[in-house]
């Protein structure tokens, strides 16, 4: 709201706050103040981007920043309705796509389980039938031997796991498999 606000602030006093020193030879450009309003605010947006590892977060935030100085700036120049139908169509765009987009993060979430299990008998289709009803997949089966233990150590990597209560639930499944001896990885 303060972005909005402030922008529409600076368009006004761009396009009308210097009307007393106008004259025959004098003309001014409002549209070099709201170049200037966005040069500001895409270092406002910038400061809101993280880098996490191997994740970006904060691009809506910084989108969200920037449509919201147009819609000030265009309200300062007297554009009501193009602001309007503008903030609508925000609106829609970041309350309407959430779902869709959890739903589409869940489907590339993994979720990283190590075991321990009979020597020669962990396989992928085995874990896959296992899983049957639930929409995670097997990205990846890493099979190190244990000679001295005569077990096999695993890395299983899952994909299209969601919530918290999925993974317990996969967790628990994984265990009740005959041929695994112990699962060492957390569910979280």
């Amino acid at each position: 709201m303060l972005v909005c606000v402030g922008s529409c602030l600076v368009m006004i006093v761009s396009a009308y706050g210097f009307n007393s020193v106008l004259g025959e030879h004098v003309v001014l450009d409002p549209s070099r103040v709201a170049a200037q309003v966005f040069s500001g605010i895409g270092f406002l947006g910038a400061g809101a981007i993280i880098l996490r590892k191997d994740s970006v977060r904060g691009l809506t935030t910084a989108a969200s920043v920037w449509a919201t100085a147009a819609i000030g700036l265009a309200s300062g120049a007297g554009l009501y309705v193009a602001a309007a139908a503008s903030t609508e169509i925000i609106l829609v765009i970041l309350a309407g796509l959430k779902p869709i987009e959890a739903r589409y993060d869940a489907t590339r979430r993994s979720f990283e389980l190590h075991l321990r299990a009979r020597r020669g008998e962990a396989s992928i289709p085995a874990i896959e039938k296992a899983l049957a009803r639930r929409p995670a997949r097997v990205k990846q089966l890493i099979i190190e031997r244990d000679e001295q233990a005569g077990a096999d150590d695993l890395t299983l990597i899952l994909t299209r796991v969601a919530p918290q209560e999925k993974k317990t639930e996969i967790r628990r499944i994984i265990e009740q498999l005959p041929f695994i001896l112990v699962v060492t990885g957390r569910a979280d």
